[in-house]
């Protein structure tokens, strides 16, 4: 629906102004209502080391860099969050972008050729698919998550010079995991290279936090990992991860590094003291997976379609855009902020409300926004099937 017909129907769920920083409650027009909406999984947003670090970064090197990475806009803090992301997941080298959007922008682009072909699931993020159209190379999208899918396409590709499979490591939306294990299986038959973006599984999924690579075990299969700060990290700021010379290939010939400014100190410093307690404590990501797992149940219990998650995103399909938009409304008014995912975002019958943890939300705000999601879908009369999301 159009944005202009939405606000006429009082159905405009998007740009909400929050007045408060973003822990498990926010304020929303003067309101206190519970955040279930945000990607901050594990709560670092607010966490007083983080906010020191970036306090401190400011105090030293200002609030800017005023320019890209490639001339002025490299400190020493850019240099040691590349050595301490590049340990943390077992590459040789990583390169800091200032978003994540820019990482699939600059990196695809960069490492194509006209001769390559690119290879997709189809429920990539929007990134990796713009990030593939600036590309000189084809590109197709395979079946999500189908190995037969994949594999046809690796086929009808085998004239290419290069075959890069790009996926996310957990998708944004559905919250599934991508199956790494058979498509690193299948790209090591047909000679391929595997790029996982793993901006949602960061702090989420693998050893303390590594991601979907360190997950499935198969760190040195996935050629590439990218990622963002703005999920687990607490910050905003992106990163691309791999061999010392692809690394260096790409930062003298992406123009979406190139040509930006450079990630904040502020920004830095804050995904460094991140890093720091996502290496040095295990205790929220583990908290992180029971509230997963207690959220995924009850909901399910109650009959809500969650398709294939197994990370804190967790998709209650509605099937209906506006009456997506109209759950979403009706919650915030209840004290609930969800987001409301509905065309283009997703196709039309894959609309959905997105409910999002974290580590940090107790067991009584879970029931509490549980209990008020079954109660407004009943009241819009969703339809609740205990049935798998096909």
């Amino acid at each position: 629906m159009a944005p202009e017909l939405l606000r006429k129907q009082d159905l405009y769920p998007f740009f909400r102004v929050i007045e408060s920083e973003q822990g498990t409650s926010v304020l929303v027009n003067g309101k206190k209502v519970l955040m279930f909406g945000s990607n901050s999984y594990l709560g670092l947003t607010t966490h007083p080391k983080v906010k020191i670090a970036s306090e401190n970064a400011i105090k030293k090197y200002g609030s800017s860099v005023a320019g890209s990475r490639l001339l002025n806009g490299t400190t020493d803090l850019h240099i040691e969050l590349e050595h301490r992301l590049a340990c943390f997941l077992n590459k040789e080298a990583a390169l800091l972008f200032t978003t994540g959007f820019q990482v699939n922008l600059g990196v695809i682009p960069s490492i194509t050729q006209p001769n390559d072909s690119i290879i997709l699931d189809r429920l990539n993020h929007a990134s990796i698919i713009e990030g593939a159209r600036l590309s000189k190379a084809p590109y197709v999208m395979f079946k999500h998550n189908d190995m037969i899918s994949l594999e046809q396409k690796l086929q009808q590709s085998v004239d290419a010079e290069m075959r890069l499979i790009v996926v996310d490591g957990v998708f944004s939306m559905e919250g599934d995991l991508a199956d790494l294990k058979g498509i690193t299986q299948l790209a090591k038959q047909y000679n391929a290279v595997v790029m996982s973006d793993c901006a949602h599984a960061i702090g989420v999924i693998g050893e303390h936090g590594a991601g979907a690579a360190s997950h499935f075990n198969v760190e040195k299969q996935v050629d590439l990992i990218g990622g963002t700060f703005s999920k687990s990290l607490a910050s905003i700021g992106g990163f691309i991860a791999s061999d010392a010379h692809t690394v260096e290939y790409i930062k003298h010939n992406s123009r979406s590094l190139i040509f930006s400014a450079s990630p904040t100190p502020a920004a830095v410093a804050a995904a460094l003291a991140s890093l720091d307690i996502i290496e040095s404590d295990d205790s929220l990501r583990l908290q992180l997976l029971k509230n997963t797992e207690y959220a995924i149940a009850a909901f399910n219990s109650l009959g809500f379609d969650t398709g294939k998650t197994e990370t804190p995103i967790i998709p209650l399909f509605i099937k209906d855009d506006k009456k997506t938009h109209e759950m979403a409304m009706l919650l915030l008014e209840k004290g609930i902020f969800v987001n409301s995912i509905a065309a283009p975002a997703v196709s039309r019958n894959n609309s959905m409300i997105r409910f999002s943890l974290m580590a940090t939300h107790t067991r009584e705000q879970i029931d509490l926004a549980i209990d008020t999601i079954y109660q407004c879908a009943k009241k819009l009369k969703v339809p609740l099937s205990i049935e798998a999301h096909q």
